[in-house]
């Protein structure tokens, strides 16, 4: 496994000042946010030159996108603004091959209509279940046109809301451009952060064989937690690793809910419990 990085994490006026920041601090593998070179990360249009751009500035700098940023609310309340997630998601995974990924990146979304990672009442609803089928069947559309992959993330405060969940929509879709994106800092519901190994045990127990994609953050509790840079808070690093590497996993670990200034720190903590895991298991 090697270090990755959300591009977003460092904010400067050009994906050029990004990509120096990435690669000063030694990482090759980045979370790809179309924000580092447009207004959001969700435009409707992009110049397609622009990712043709970016990808020959990656590849100066040795920089590989493991996947894309393209989360939008897949479950809001109202039809209208999934619909427009929808075309957008159209267009990245248009121009993913132009940055040299195959995978996306989504948020399973929430009923709260202002903000896609908090929780809902109506989250654990039929109906709201109902509409994330009929979204992710969409996007799959979308997926085999352009020849994608999906990624979805069990989150305490999305309608994807465990592992369990996520092994159901799994179950349901049945399509191998459905994948997972492991974070172990959000699969922790409210009253069981003392039974971590358990949690974490039974998350890569469901979903292990079809992670493609890891993030390494921290949590300073459970429930609505996970928004600690890694190292910092309460994760049990070890077993985490641990469980990537004993499920298949080599990619690249991508820090997020950090700030520049945590960085180096963050980067040397991975490194010495990556190290860690090399030696124990000669």
């Amino acid at each position: 496994m090697e270090i990755g990085i959300f591009a977003r994490t460092f904010e400067a006026p050009t994906l050029a000042d990004v990509l120096d920041a990435v690669a000063a601090h030694g990482i090759r593998y980045i979370q790809f946010s179309v924000s580092c070179m447009a207004p959001t990360d969700m435009p409707d249009s992009v110049d397609a030159a622009s990712f043709a751009q970016a990808r020959r500035q990656m590849d100066a700098r040795n920089i590989e996108a493991v996947s894309l940023s393209a989360t939008y609310n897949m479950i809001h309340p109202d039809p209208a603004v999934r619909d427009r997630g929808m075309r957008r998601l159209q267009l990245l995974a248009a121009h993913a091959a132009d940055l040299g990924t195959d995978l996306l990146t989504l948020c399973t979304g929430t009923r709260d209509p202002h903000n896609m990672w908090a929780g809902h009442p109506q989250n654990a609803s039929p109906e709201a279940w109902s509409d994330l089928l009929a979204s992710i069947e969409r996007a799959l559309t979308i997926a085999s046109e352009h020849n994608v992959r999906l990624g979805i993330e069990p989150e305490v405060s999305n309608v994807v809301s465990s592992p369990h969940k996520a092994r159901e929509l799994l179950d349901t879709m049945q399509s191998h451009r459905l994948t997972i994106v492991m974070d172990g800092a959000n699969v922790f519901a409210r009253g069981t952060i003392n039974r971590q190994r358990e949690v974490l045990d039974e998350a890569f127990e469901l979903l292990g064989e079809r992670i493609a994609l890891a993030h390494a953050k921290d949590l300073s509790r459970d429930g609505e937690a996970g928004h600690e840079a890694a190292g910092t808070g309460l994760l049990d690093y070890d077993r985490y690793l641990e469980l990537l590497h004993s499920c298949g996993y080599r990619g690249a670990l991508v820090l997020h809910s950090l700030t520049p200034a945590q960085v180096p720190g963050c980067v040397r903590f991975l490194q010495s419990k990556l190290q860690s895991l090399s030696q124990n298991r000669e």
